[in-house]
């Protein structure tokens, strides 16, 4: 069975995620599926809340993490003052991006899917990913993160765009 990906304004993209209490191979099956979503996307991260799961899961496939790693109940514990600039988009709205300006390091703690407790801390494009899909996590979908002009702008693309 595969995951459908909510679209944008989805009202459950705006609500945020409960942790996960269970670590059973359940949670390592939807993790599968979350993943397999993510790459028919495609994308290089997702959450479950993008599927409609409303649970503290994330997936990240990056290079720079060795490829693919979950995450379950992320949670950030730090962040640099230190910024970078960065075009970020969603698969929720494919093909709408814009820069968004965060910090360019994070320590971040997190439960693997046995339920392990992990410290890591994740600097530039590893770590803007992480604090965008928290972000979904906690309902705050990633053009808030925007200037109301840009996010105005980008709202008006995806109306156009969307309702082909």
């Amino acid at each position: 069975m595969s995951l459908k990906i909510l679209r944008y304004p989805d009202s459950r993209l705006d609500q945020p995620c409960q942790p996960v209490q269970c670590f059973d191979e359940a949670l390592g099956l939807f993790c599968d599926q979350l993943y397999n979503a993510m790459r028919e996307a495609p994308g290089v991260g997702i959450t479950a809340a993008h599927v409609g799961e409303l649970r503290r899961v994330v997936v990240l496939d990056l290079p720079e993490l060795g490829g693919r790693k979950t995450y379950v109940n992320p949670e950030i514990l730090s962040l640099s003052e230190e910024t970078m600039e960065h075009v970020e988009g969603s698969v929720c709205m494919p093909g709408m991006t814009e820069t968004v300006t965060r910090p360019r390091m994070a320590v971040i703690r997190y439960q693997t899917l046995n339920g392990s407790v992990v410290e890591e801390e994740m600097r530039d494009f590893a770590a803007i990913c992480m604090q965008h899909e928290i972000d979904q996590l906690d309902g705050k979908f990633w053009i808030h993160r925007l200037s109301r002009l840009k996010r105005e702008r980008l709202l008006k693309k995806w109306q156009k765009v969307s309702r082909v």
